[in-house]
């Protein structure tokens, strides 16, 4: 059997977590045979190393109509047996493109964030054009149950044509697990990931680690962003300066390994990155029920959800887990649901039923 053309489409491989889950997954079908063409409309460098070397980089020319009538020109050429978009622009100028091409039979989109993470002109008015790039395509993807019904709820998107795929969020090579021994005799270091932006909600973490009782505990914010300054400042307000640490942009999987616990504050999640990781290290997540993460950590044993924007209760959980961690085994089965070759099987099989149905010539 020859292998299929598949064409993976994106702004830019620039450094977030939806762009990686992109690369990830074009490169992944590349290693399984196929001929993958990855898409963009610029250059970057953050996540290019995620794509590996099968995958062949296509980049388009500079402007979003010239970009369009560009991808709308290697579709017809190429006439792959499914395109894929991530992220609310890159849906819009992939179905003008796709019907430009008359291959909207083959065109399937994926949405990563809830529509108030989209700020950029064009990027908003796709996603609030949604329920009509679905119409006009094969397939919705979401990456949670929770954005699927938001998709659905929102903006009036068809049950039938929206599925949800999770994210291929465990590390690979998937790393070594500590004993249960092990992570109790950690020193009580509380670890959050993410972007200093609104949306993190790390202005409530602060808060709340200002009400952690634990003796020694400490807090690293791994992140960088146009909060700092506000962050900085809150934390000197708290008398927190000696226990909170914002070191920016390090290794995470590192910092991961000398922590106790896992916490995520944010507002809004269409999934949740981090908290995968976070499980595959072995680690309890205290998470808000902000979309997402309880879906990822959906058992007692692997952590705690609570309210939004609670301090109390997150000041509570972070005690709670701290004071007995529990064991990792568990957190890493779960956090294995979500590995790469699982992430590939799932969207296979999305892309069959494509397949099967469309009438476009490949």
């Amino acid at each position: 059997m020859k292998p299929r053309r598949l064409l993976f489409y994106t702004h830019a491989l620039v450094g977030g977590g939806a762009e990686r889950v992109w690369a990830r997954l074009a490169a992944g079908f590349a290693e399984r045979g196929d001929e993958v063409d990855f898409v963009v409309d610029f250059e970057a460098q953050e996540n290019l190393a995620a794509l590996g070397d099968k995958a062949r980089l296509v980049v388009l020319p500079k402007g979003h109509a010239a970009a369009t009538l560009a991808l709308a020109r290697h579709l017809r050429r190429r006439q792959p047996h499914a395109s894929l978009s991530a992220i609310s622009v890159s849906n819009l100028k992939h179905t003008a493109a796709a019907t430009l091409a008359s291959r909207r039979d083959r065109a399937m989109l994926s949405y990563h964030g809830f529509y108030e993470s989209e700020r950029e002109r064009l990027s908003n008015i796709g996603y609030r054009l949604t329920r009509r790039l679905s119409n006009a395509t094969a397939r919705t993807i979401a990456v949670s149950n929770s954005l699927r019904a938001d998709l659905i709820g929102r903006f009036g998107v068809a049950p039938e044509s929206v599925v949800t795929l999770f994210n291929p969020a465990a590390p690979d090579p998937f790393p070594p697990g500590p004993t249960a021994g092990d992570l109790a005799a950690r020193a009580p270091l509380v670890i959050a990931v993410g972007r200093l932006v609104p949306d993190k909600n790390f202005a409530c973490l602060l808060r709340a680690f200002a009400q952690v009782k634990t003796p020694g505990a400490r807090l690293r914010i791994l992140g960088e962003g146009p909060l700092r300054g506000e962050l900085t400042a809150l934390r000197a307000e708290l008398g927190l300066d000696e226990r909170v640490d914002l070191p920016g942009f390090v290794n995470v999987a590192t910092e991961l390994d000398k922590a106790r616990c896992f916490a995520l504050s944010s507002l809004q999640e269409s999934f949740g990155l981090a908290c995968v990781e976070a499980l595959a290290h072995g680690l309890p997540c205290v998470v808000t029920a902000c979309g997402g993460p309880p879906e990822i950590i959906d058992t007692p044993a692997l952590g705690v959800v609570i309210p939004v924007d609670d301090v109390a209760a997150l000041a509570q959980a972070i005690d709670a887990t701290l004071a007995a961690p529990g064991d990792p085994a568990p957190r890493q089965t779960r956090a294995r649901d979500f590995a790469l070759a699982a992430a590939l099987d799932r969207y296979d099989a999305e892309i069959v039923r494509v397949m099967s149905q469309a009438r476009s010539p490949v």
